[in-house]
């Protein structure tokens, strides 16, 4: 698909468009609109040798690659090209990020993939494989262990300064590329710009080393959401007027920590879980709702007070355990009990940091929920440091508790942060207000309007008029 036939003159040289020409480009956006995205990555193959790829014929307009046709590219280059493969491996990836972020319609300047592209324009042979099934893709490692017969050795770019490959010895080089981190406080182009940068470096050491080499650069899963157009007779397209149907956005939905004695007693939850030492941030969510043996060492609970507390090795160099503790309490004044979260304690190298989390409280019938529970001003700063100036920060997306009153591992009813009344609301109630009084005064000033009911008749005698009434 993206394999081009050699020109005249070039005979049996295989050259791929860059990516600031963008040729694949209509390719790329019919897969996305036809394909499922929560099924296909994109995959990018290139080497320094020639005469791998011969254009795909079967690569029409939608097509998805299959695990046994990739097998059929990449059995060729394995078999007659370079023994050192290079694979970029990253956690999300759609082709929509080249659209998004990539320098199309002639604007190479603003592309994150200049090296990406430099070295596709100056690759001898390359194929680009717009949708690529998930499970080929998953599969892909263990393929090319298999092929080249080498174990897959995780590099960075310290530890590959440091190898010196053969040309005549095979080996699989992986090398792992965020995606965006999940706490979403870089954005999705500053991030693909460094992974960008890793490419091109990583080809610059195997360029000044003169090491043939095969490079590909795929996904573990999708970084988007592609929507789903109609399909109608004789191509790819939308009828006018034709309305696309909202897709609900694919979110990973982690099972909540639940911390039990003789039955669940704490349950927490949230979509993202980061934390920051000096600034440098770590994503807590895959080590605290995926993990098969979470520590919740010092965890208890009874009718009056409940402690969760979660313990993380290696966590910025250093044993770090977070302990949330709420506390229940009867009000006469409602007549209910109501549970608060007191602090949140963050333990590490001996010291004890605190937060103040009072704004998390509710009925203990009740479960709380809020969408950002966090240190940062950008997110509500619902958690106060008690000291300044304070060395950690934290942000919980779409947090949930419940410490009292649990059945079984589902939360009861929340009680949410958000107040019924918002900035925008008070300031078009106000707004409101102050309309409706100049216009009630406009019109008070309109009705108290009065005119002279006498007129002055040349005629006859002059009207004296001593007041108007």
């Amino acid at each position: 698909m993206a394999a081009t036939a050699a020109a005249p003159g070039q005979a049996g040289t295989l050259r791929a468009p860059a990516f600031c020409q963008m040729k694949w480009l209509p390719v790329l956006l019919a897969a996305a609109a036809a394909a499922v995205a929560e099924q296909q990555v994109p995959l990018v193959l290139w080497s320094s040798d020639r005469d791998l790829w011969v254009p795909a014929a079967d690569t029409h307009e939608g097509h998805i690659t299959s695990d046994m046709q990739l097998s059929t590219y990449l059995d060729p280059a394995l078999e007659l090209g370079p023994r050192n493969v290079l694979l970029f491996l990253q956690d999300k990836l759609s082709i929509e990020d080249f659209t998004a972020y990539g320098g199309v319609f002639g604007n190479k300047q603003d592309s994150t993939f200049s090296n990406l592209e430099n070295a596709l324009d100056l690759a001898p042979s390359s194929l680009v494989l717009p949708a690529v099934d998930w499970y080929a893709v998953s599969t892909l490692t263990t393929y090319l262990q298999e092929k080249l017969g080498a174990s897959p050795l995780h590099v960075d770019l310290a530890t590959l300064r440091e190898l010196k490959l053969n040309a005549s010895l095979p080996a699989l080089l992986l090398i792992r590329l965020p995606y965006t981190a999940s706490s979403g406080l870089m954005a999705p182009r500053e991030v693909l710009t460094g992974n960008d940068e890793v490419i091109g470096q990583v080809l610059s050491m195997l360029k000044s080393e003169d090491v043939p080499y095969t490079a590909a650069l795929t996904a573990v899963r999708p970084s988007r959401v592609a929507r789903d157009a109609a399909l109608v007779a004789g191509g790819l397209g939308r009828q006018l007027l034709q309305t696309t149907p909202k897709q609900p956005v694919s979110v990973v939905v982690h099972p909540p920590v639940s911390y039990n004695d003789t039955a669940p007693r704490i349950l927490f939850w949230a979509q993202n879980f980061s934390v920051a030492y000096r600034d440098s941030w770590e994503d807590l969510t895959g080590r605290t709702f995926d993990a098969p043996s979470l520590n919740m060492t010092g965890s208890f609970w009874n009718d009056s007070i409940a402690r969760l507390s979660l313990t993380y090795e290696q966590l910025f160099g250093a044993t770090v355990t977070f302990k949330f503790t709420l506390v229940n309490r009867f009000y006469p004044v409602s007549a209910r009990h109501w549970f608060t979260m007191e602090r949140l304690e963050i333990h590490s190298n001996g010291s004890v940091a605190y937060f103040n989390v009072s704004q998390i409280t509710g009925p203990s019938i009740y479960s709380f929920h809020c969408q950002y529970v966090s240190s940062l001003s950008s997110q509500g700063s619902i958690l106060v440091p008690d000291t300044q100036p304070f060395l950690w920060q934290m942000t919980l997306e779409d947090f949930q508790i419940q410490a009292f009153n649990v059945t079984g591992e589902q939360f009861s009813y929340a009680t949410d942060c958000a107040g019924f009344f918002s900035p925008a609301i008070w300031m078009g109630l106000l707004t409101s207000l102050f309309m409706l009084f100049i216009f009630t005064y406009g019109l008070h000033m309109i009705l108290s309007l009065k005119t002279m009911d006498r007129f002055d008749d040349h005629k006859g005698p002059t009207i004296t008029l001593t007041q108007i009434v």
